[in-house]
């Protein structure tokens, strides 16, 4: 990991050409591009209600075929001109990335790019036991597993394709055992289906050394059904757990961290609370997403991509995409959860998470 102490970015360092004192492309808002989430497939064995209902992603779905998709090389050498560019932080997504064949493989190809200092997985659990030995083995840093409810019942009728939890459940186990850690553990909260669920879920990863981060259900894409009255506020998740396990507010461990840390006033530990809806932070997103089949998207809420795709397979040269990217990215103006009250709660024509990963 590089220990250089990035020169302060204030307006008297600024440098002329607008890049930061380090020489990294800042966006019209200053921000600049630390993380890029790749996303490996646009398929899922869940079908998850908020994210991709059966009524939408049914038998008859038409999914992206293979010769659409990024091979390895493709998306390794797209990762190494995002490095070059300042990138941080690559985090596989799907769909569900375990499904896609082969990526182990990938894993190993991508973790030993210069630049790059933490490598992840987020995934739903399904197929981790079975796997974490090798994505570590691989070069894969840690893992973030998506995880509803403890209540079994609740789970499977979230996941609505009938999975157990006690699956995931031995996948995090798993991760564990052979240092995929520190693991978050991802749980979408939505109102009148798992709020209740919230406390036991804290309960049982207290002292754990895992993380826990409760999620504002989100109106990203058009197909979950989205509305205001869905949401259950952070604060109302903090105090539930505050009642029980007092906490307290930590500061961030990073610039752009998405989650609200809290601590466990007795040293158990700690949470994370993402409050995109109620408390947008926009404002220091350093986030980039690749879909599957090579759009960049500059934001979670995006309706339109970028084909790298096309540059990719085409005669342009790593330096070309890069001043692309370069170019793109100081354009850059997202801050959509910052704007939503002027949006209509419909999101029509946003990108689906299912295609760009969370």
């Amino acid at each position: 990991m590089s220990t250089r102490k990035p020169t302060p970015d204030t307006p008297a360092n600024r440098r002329k050409d607008g890049r930061s004192p380090d020489g990294d492309v800042l966006d019209t808002m200053k921000r600049p591009l630390r993380d890029l989430r790749i996303s490996v497939t646009d398929r899922c064995n869940f079908r998850c209600p908020y994210c991709m209902p059966k009524e939408v992603f049914g038998r008859d779905y038409k999914f992206l075929k293979r010769g659409e998709i990024l091979t390895f090389e493709e998306i390794r050498r797209l990762a190494r001109v995002f490095a070059a560019g300042g990138v941080k932080k690559l985090r596989l997504t799907g769909g569900e990335p375990t499904l896609r064949r082969d990526l182990p493989t990938l894993i190993e190809m991508l973790s030993d790019i210069q630049g790059i200092e933490d490598l992840t997985l987020t995934t739903n659990g399904s197929l981790l036991k079975n796997m974490a030995g090798d994505l570590k083995a691989a070069g894969l840093d840690r893992v973030t597993v998506s995880l509803d409810s403890l209540n079994d019942a609740v789970f499977r009728e979230m996941n609505d394709v009938d999975f157990p939890v006690q699956r995931v459940l031995d996948g995090i186990q798993a991760a564990a055992e052979v240092g995929l850690t520190p693991i978050k553990v991802n749980m979408v909260v939505k109102k009148g289906v798992n709020e209740g669920d919230v406390l036991e879920m804290a309960r049982r990863f207290r002292g754990t050394g895992h993380i826990v981060r409760f999620i504002e259900y989100m109106d990203v894409g058009t197909s979950n059904g989205w509305r205001m009255d869905d949401v259950v506020a952070a604060k109302e998740i903090v105090a539930a757990i505050d009642a029980e396990f007092p906490l307290e507010a930590l500061d961030p461990q990073y610039k752009g961290e998405v989650a609200n840390r809290w601590g466990y006033r007795d040293g158990a530990g700690e949470i994370g609370v993402i409050a995109s809806v109620s408390q947008p932070f926009c404002g220091d997103c350093t986030r980039a997403r690749l879909s599957a089949d090579g759009q960049l998207y500059t934001c979670l809420f995006a309706v339109i991509g970028h084909d790298l795709r096309k540059l990719v397979r085409g005669e342009e040269s790593d330096e070309e995409i890069g001043e692309f990217l370069d170019s793109l990215w100081s354009r850059r103006k997202d801050r959509y959860s910052e704007l939503r009250a002027s949006q209509t709660e419909s999101g029509d024509g946003k990108v689906e998470m299912s295609y760009i990963g969370g």
